[in-house]
């Protein structure tokens, strides 16, 4: 053997021969990711298909004559016939009811079947890609090595997925029409099995060495969002929401500085700085807002924006009305909600807090508004009154951190300096239907009082096709009803002939639950309502015994019963005390909306929101009932009772 030939083979034995798993690792890591989000493309667009197709449908049903120039005409058919040309529109309703009405408590959680699929979707996918194909090419199953290097890639290619939904501008809501803070939820469900994932990418590298970077970086990225899992679980969110609030922003940076650092050892670093391009374009969006609407502070202009003084006033014990000047390029529909940063009250100089919008953006002239106030409210600020229809006014809660200390200053009738951001979230087109049911328990009145105000005006100017519109409002003590009580007089004493408003207040604080009685007796209250409403009004409360001082310091301070001498033909109030039977209710309005479409909008505690979802559910929007002439119900939930 010549020298040269064993040099050779020296050589031979000195350079390790290739691994055949390396390469198909590296093949399917970079290729799952992909396949994972095509199969996210998909199911975006099909959420958004789905939207398209309800939305055509009940114009179509529009179209063929479920209008409420049919709606008298269809309540006088008999139930037993079948049109077969409803079927599509009984077929959305019956999706409807499935996908959003039927709900699962899990202890302080509540879901519906859309989200618990969703949910179980996105597990399914991220796993079986995660654990799909991993058997080596000596035939050894579930080789660590391959689906513990393909969960880091997975984990890395959902995040910027993450980042979007939990932006207030992103383009999933553009594209699908769910408003952001709907997507929140996605935002932490997707954020919560990529944490399991990440445990599990994590649990395949136990053997490493740690004095690597990159390492260290990846430990890093997996304390943070293990911590940022457990503080955003909902009694942390719920009972120190500021701590939070900060601790969130600190562990969020943490992690993607993090993240992007372990995954740059591996060429996966463009899945995570798209990341950083998400948040920044958000920020950006927002300082936008806050410069255009508070630019009078910035120093632009002079004399306009937005107001920065705004007023505080305590109605009750717990709620806050702060009232503060439109500004000129600042639009809202009904339903919408603003992001307040007050540095004089915030524990930070940019803290946000979200609140919904209390008032309506009025197209009526503000002279009339302040005019017919002045007619309506016996001794209250007509000009108070009036800022419901033309400024931004805002029903707070009063609870603990910024709110409470919010409270304090309106306990002495003080001022805070506001920046504002927003608007947020989407609105329904109320103009289609033929009756509206608006659903409020407290503060949730801030969402269903700029919808009444929506539809009067809108039948007035000939916009909108509603002929009836109830107004169910439950609340803890009657001192409450004054927090609205002069806007709901004057709001009512200009409804046109053509709508019927029934308004329904329920003070749950004084007695157990009972059924509601549509046509209760009226007991002697200790003041005379004979010269307080014409006949074509009424002015109810329950037929079980109430306390009479609970009921008279409700109607008596702010003259709401004396105000209703003004009101139009076909409005009704209705004071009782108790809890509502609001499935007993809702199926006598779908009963009265035979033949045309009826819209319920709920905004309130959990319980509340359940007990619409139930009321909607089968037979009362099922299959069978729209091809009977039933009422097309839609419903929409304004609730704080999600993960």
């Amino acid at each position: 053997m010549t020298s040269s030939s064993v040099s050779m083979i020296g050589a031979s034995k000195s350079v390790a021969p290739p691994n055949p798993d390396k390469a198909i690792r590296i093949e399917r890591a970079n290729d799952y990711p992909h396949e994972v989000w095509f199969f996210l493309a998909c199911l975006i667009g099909l959420v958004a298909v789905f939207r398209l197709l309800s939305f055509v449908f009940s114009k179509l049903s529009k179209r063929n004559g479920r209008s409420s120039g049919d709606s008298e005409k269809g309540s006088s058919q008999p139930k037993a016939v079948m049109n077969i040309r409803n079927l599509p529109l009984a077929l959305v309703n019956c999706y409807r009811v499935v996908a959003f009405r039927f709900t699962f408590d899990f202890g302080s959680y509540s879901l519906n079947l859309a989200e618990i699929l969703l949910t179980m979707m996105y597990m399914a996918a991220l796993f079986t890609w995660t654990f799909i194909n991993t058997t080596n090419v000596s035939g050894g199953k579930l080789d660590a090595s391959y689906w513990g290097n393909r969960a880091g890639v997975l984990i890395a290619s959902q995040i910027p997925l993450i980042t979007a939904l939990g932006t207030k501008n992103n383009i999933i809501s553009f594209i699908t029409g769910v408003p952001y803070e709907k997507l929140n939820y996605l935002h932490r469900m997707a954020a919560r099995v990529v944490f399991v994932l990440v445990w599990v990418h994590a649990g395949a590298k136990v053997t490493e060495d740690l004095d690597k970077t990159w390492l260290r970086c990846g430990i890093l990225a997996v304390s943070s969002l293990t911590s940022l899992c457990i503080i955003s679980v909902k009694p942390v969110r719920a009972r120190a929401y500021e701590f939070f609030f900060y601790t969130h922003l600190v562990l969020v940076l943490l992690f993607l500085v993090g993240a992007y650092r372990h995954t740059e050892e591996f060429s996966y670093q463009t899945y995570i700085w798209p990341s950083f391009v998400i948040w920044g374009v958000d920020r950006i969006v927002r300082v936008i807002r806050l410069v255009v609407f508070n630019h009078t502070y910035f120093g632009f202009g002079s004399g306009l924006g937005t107001a920065l003084d705004a007023s505080a006033e305590l109605l009750t014990p717990k709620c806050v009305r702060l009232t503060l000047k439109r500004p000129p390029h600042f639009k809202w529909t009904p339903g919408q909600i603003a992001y307040l940063i007050t540095p004089g009250v915030s524990s930070l100089p940019f803290e946000s807090h979200p609140f919904t919008i209390a008032s309506y953006d009025s197209k009526m002239n503000v002279k009339d508004i302040v005019s017919s106030a002045s007619s309506t409210d016996s001794g209250s600020n007509s000009n108070s009154t009036a800022s419901y229809w033309k400024e931004l006014v805002f029903l707070i809660n009063v609870q603990e951190g910024l709110t409470k200390r919010l409270g304090e200053i309106a306990s002495r009738k003080g001022s805070v300096k506001v920046y504002l951001d927003g608007p947020y979230g989407s609105s329904h087109n109320s103009n289609l239907h033929d009756a509206i049911i608006l659903i409020a328990g407290g503060t949730g009145v801030s969402h269903t009082l700029p919808l009444l105000l929506d539809t009067i005006e809108g039948v007035q100017n000939g916009k909108s096709l509603c002929k009836r519109v109830t107004f169910i409002w439950c609340i803890r003590d009657s001192e409450n009803v004054n927090w609205i009580s002069s806007e709901l007089a004057k709001a009512l004493s200009i409804t046109p002939d053509s709508l019927k408003v029934n308004v329904r207040i329920f003070v749950t604080g004084f007695s157990a639950p009972r059924e509601y009685s549509k046509s209760p007796d009226v007991p002697d209250l200790g003041y005379d309502l004979s010269d307080a409403a014409p006949s074509s009004s009424s002015v109810e409360c329950a037929q079980t015994p109430v306390s009479e001082k609970s009921i008279a310091i409700g109607l008596r301070s702010d003259n709401l019963l004396n105000n209703f001498a003004t009101l139009a033909p076909f409005t009704s109030l209705t004071m009782a005390q108790g809890r509502p039977s609001l499935e007993s209710l809702l199926r006598e309005e779908a009963e009265e909306t035979r033949g045309g479409s009826m819209w319920v909008t709920v905004c309130g505690s959990r319980s509340i929101a359940s007990a619409v979802r139930k009321g909607l559910q089968f037979p009362i929007s099922g299959p069978l009932t729209l091809l009977r002439g039933g009422a097309d119900v839609t419903l929409q939930v304004e609730s704080f009772g999600y993960a």
